[in-house]
C-alpha cells in the first residue's frame, strides 16, 4: 500500500526506546525523516545509530518536554535540521501518584505536564505550518485507562484529558486537512518497559493470574501493531479518520465506547 508520506517530517516524543522507538522505526521505513527526543543522552545516541541505518534524515534531541525550554529545543532542532513538522506523535507519558490521599500537588502537576501539557505545547508550535500546507497528522498516545477505569489516579485522569482535548481539537481542525487521533494501548510488553518489570518483580504464579484475569488473548500485547496503526493514521490514506481513539489491546478493555 502506498501511504504517501515519503519525505514527510515526523516528530516523536519519548522515542529512544519502547513504543516511541517502534513508531519512529516504522515511520522511517516508510521514508519519513525523523526527529525524536528523550531525556537520556546515551539512549538518544543508541536510537540514532539504529534509525540512521534506515537511510532517512534523523535528529535526536536530549530534552525534557515537561518544561518550555525542552519543548522549544525539540521543535527548533527538528525544524532547523530536517524541516517543518508534518506528523507529530505525542508519545511521552507516565505518572506519579496512585491514590487520592497519597498524591501531592507536585505529583499532579508533574503528571499533567508530562501527559497533557507537553503535547499541547508541541501541537501549538506545529499547527501554523500544518495549516499553511493544509495537511498535517497529530497522533496522541493515550491508554485504555484514558477510556475506562484503571491504572493510577493521575495517569487515568490525564490520559482521559488527552483524549478529550484531541477530540475537541480534531473537530476544530476538521476543515483544514489536519487530522487528530489518539491511540489507546493496553498492556504492551517490550524490553525495559513496565510490563517487563512487572514480570521480573512478581512470581510466575502472580503474573499468570494477571494474564488469566485481564488479557483475553492469554499474553501481553506487543509494540508492532501500535506502530503500524500510527503509520496508517499518519498516511494520506487516513484522511477521513479524525477525532477517534483506537484501542490496541487484544480485547483487554471492557468499555463499549
Amino acid at each position: 500500500m502506498e501511504l504517501g508520506i515519503k519525505n514527510k517530517t515526523a516528530l516523536i516524543t519519548g522515542a529512544s526506546k519502547g513504543l516511541g522507538y517502534y513508531i519512529a522505526t516504522a515511520l522511517a521505513k516508510e521514508g519519513c525523516n525523523i526527529g525524536f527526543c528523550a531525556r537520556t543522552k546515551e539512549d538518544v545516541n543508541s536510537a540514532l545509530v539504529q534509525l540512521k541505518k534506515l537511510n532517512v534524515k534523523v535528529v535526536g534531541i536530549v530534552a525534557d518536554v515537561t518544561n518550555e525550554h525542552g519543548i522549544k529545543d525539540v521543535y527548533d532542532e527538528t525544524t532547523n535540521t530536517i524541516g517543518p513538522i508534518d506528523i507529530l506523535i505525542n508519545n511521552v507519558g507516565g505518572s506519579t501518584g496512585r491514590t487520592f490521599d497519597t498524591t501531592t500537588d507536585e505529583d499532579w502537576q508533574s503528571t499533567i505536564d508530562l501527559n497533557l501539557i507537553s503535547g499541547i505545547q508541541l501541537i501549538r508550535m506545529c499547527l501554523p505550518n500544518m495549516k499553511e500546507n493544509s495537511w498535517g497528522r497529530i497522533i496522541n498516545i493515550s491508554s485504555i485507562y484514558g477510556r475506562e477505569h484503571g491504572g493510577g489516579l493521575t495517569y487515568m485522569t490525564t490520559k482521559s484529558a488527552l483524549i478529550s482535548m484531541s477530540k475537541h481539537l480534531a473537530i476544530d481542525l476538521a476543515s483544514t486537512g489536519i487530522t487528530v487521533n489518539t491511540i489507546a494501548p493496553g498492556s504492551i510488553y517490550f524490553e525495559g518497559g513496565r510490563w517487563d518489570r512487572f514480570q521480573k518483580e512478581n512470581t510466575p504464579e502472580f503474573v499468570q493470574d494477571f494474564i488469566k484475569n485481564n488479557l483475553p488473548m492469554g499474553k501481553f500485547g506487543w509494540p508492532e501493531p501500535i506502530a503500524d496503526l500510527a503509520v496508517f493514521l499518519s498516511s494520506q490514506n487516513a484522511g477521513l479518520i479524525t477525532g477517534t481513539s483506537i484501542n490496541v489491546d487484544g480485547g483487554q478493555s471492557k468499555s463499549l465506547i
